[in-house]
């Protein structure tokens, strides 16, 4: 009970063991040197050209001498990594595969970035009638110079498409560890609705690449949305109307409520939460344009103690919103403190019967899963974000409403199958496997928080206990309990093979960091 009280797991006395000793940190590699080495490897010869690499034909480049990639296929072969065992699991790689087994050129993903379209949005030549007429219905200032034509949108409210939420199991939008892969896991685990990681709609509009991978969709994935993030009606208005048009989703989620600095200093995330008329235009901009849902992610408010969302909450039904997710806590908060259920259920009571209410914080077990639902009928549904992190197997949990004492080989089943999706996805060359390890160690810096339930003397674990230094049941589960970055590289090198020299690794939400140098 002390133990509980101080959010400290409750670990059986027999587990437990005293912390490692730290390791001494060595001086960091200065910007200039990392940008100098990052140079040096662009002119090596495992950076091969892609058409040389996927014909093994060095006059199948069009540039020829001109090109900036390597044409050298025998420097490239003497210096290419050891093949990793296994078969390639999708591969357009060519001689640049880490695979030497059968190659599948079939791929079970949709709404990639068409080329085409990518080239008009670079030169801001692609249009957007719907969502100019729509700003123009509205009054509200376009910041595009093109004109288009006046065009009648608001569908009737009963063709608008539905989701009905309640009682699914909903996988929260998670940057970063949200990707494609890790969401397959979820799917396979019992997940009903998964929604794609928060993609910034300038980012799009532009056609940065990398922003569209973030809406990147699954076969297995059967109802799925996409989250955007903005700061204006306009932006906004032209992101869904983008995305209506040219990928396949179910529902298109407006993110009002991150937290993140470099998010909210734009005018966007949970800044929007202190313009409540900013938000009044984005959900009436975006809401007419398409007849799939619209639904909205807020926080309780932006400052601490002074919640808002219950005031507005028959405003956002109007505006034109589906469904409202409400994370149970502040901007200010972020993730401190535990989240304010109570004030979530004040909000789905206030809700009118058109607007679907989804509560967020802390789940972390079918009896909290449970518990909410209990606790408020008028809520539709919970989304489960950290707690699905640290155990994905936790839909499983919830359906079967047991808890899974999982063993280590288990879970370590759990890592391959993230892996070969990962290489399915990110792909099987060389970038493509260091890609799959990054997000592998990063998804591993929150799975080190899972404590099996044959070591608790309370369950169900909690998600704000932090765990104890402690020995697993086994080597296996041990190395999975640690939290040292240097553990994590072992568990990565049991399944892609070494790291390269001078690898380096820093999860992103938080300084527990790994480099070879320090970590021997």
């Amino acid at each position: 009970e002390e133990l509980v009280a101080k959010a400290i797991a409750p670990v059986k006395v027999e587990y437990l063991r005293p912390p490692p000793s730290s390791n001494v940190v060595k001086e960091k590699k200065s910007r200039r040197q990392l940008k100098r080495e990052r140079q040096q490897e662009q002119k090596s010869a495992l950076h091969i050209c892609s058409e040389v690499a996927k014909s093994g034909n060095v006059d199948a480049c069009r540039y020829n001498k001109n090109c900036r990639f390597s044409h050298d296929l025998d420097a490239f072969f003497a210096q290419k990594p050891a093949d990793l065992e296994g078969s390639c699991p999708f591969c357009p790689y060519g001689i640049t595969c880490r695979f030497s087994g059968t190659h599948n050129e079939k791929s079970f993903e949709i709404n990639s970035l068409n080329k085409d379209l990518q080239k008009l949005l670079w030169k801001n030549k692609v249009s957007f009638p719907k969502a100019n007429a729509q700003l123009k219905l509205l009054g509200l200032p376009s910041r595009s110079l093109k004109k288009a034509k006046d065009i009648s949108l608001k569908p009737h409210p009963r063709e608008r498409k539905l989701i009905d939420f309640r009682g699914k199991l909903y996988l929260a939008p998670l940057t970063t560890v949200g990707n494609l892969p890790f969401r397959r896991i979820c799917k396979a685990s019992g997940a009903d609705i998964t929604c794609g990681e928060m993609a910034m709609c300038t980012n799009l509009l532009q056609g940065h690449a990398s922003e569209w991978a973030l809406l990147r969709r699954h076969s297995s994935e059967d109802v799925f949305g996409v989250q955007i993030c903005g700061a204006y009606p306009d932006t906004i208005a032209r992101t869904v109307e983008l995305i209506d048009r040219d990928c396949l989703v179910d529902f298109i989620d407006i993110n009002m409520g991150c937290p993140i600095d470099i998010v909210v200093n734009k005018g966007a995330g949970s800044c929007l939460l202190t313009k409540p008329m900013r938000m009044k235009s984005i959900i009436q901009a975006a809401s007419c344009i398409i007849n799939k849902p619209l639904t909205i992610k807020v926080r309780t408010g932006y400052f601490e103690g002074r919640n808002r969302i219950d005031s507005l909450i028959s405003d956002i039904s109007d505006w034109g919103a589906s469904a409202l997710t409400i994370h149970g806590r502040s901007r200010q908060q972020r993730y401190s403190k535990l989240a304010d259920w109570d004030y979530i259920y004040q909000c789905a009571r206030k809700a009118p019967d058109a607007l679907q209410v989804l509560g967020n914080g802390d789940i972390c077990s079918y009896l909290d899963w449970n518990k909410h639902s209990a606790d408020c009928p008028e809520l539709s549904s919970c989304m489960i974000a950290r707690g699905a992190l640290i155990k994905p197997w936790i839909f499983t949990e919830i359906k079967e409403q047991r808890h899974w004492d999982i063993s280590s080989e288990e879970r370590f089943n759990i890592l391959k199958d993230f892996v070969h999706f990962g290489l399915e996805h990110w792909g099987s060359d060389t970038k493509g496997v260091e890609t799959t390890r990054h997000f592998l160690l990063e998804w591993l810096s929150y799975t080190c928080r899972y404590i099996p339930v044959g070591l608790l003397d309370v369950i169900p674990q909690r998600l704000n206990w932090r765990p104890p230094c402690y020995y697993g049941r086994n080597d296996l589960e041990t190395m999975m309990a640690s939290d040292s970055a240097a553990d994590w590289i072992r568990i990565s090198e049991m399944l892609l093979g070494k790291v390269p020299e001078g690898f380096t690794f820093a999860p992103k939400h938080k300084s527990n960091a790994y480099d070879r140098a320090e970590n021997g």
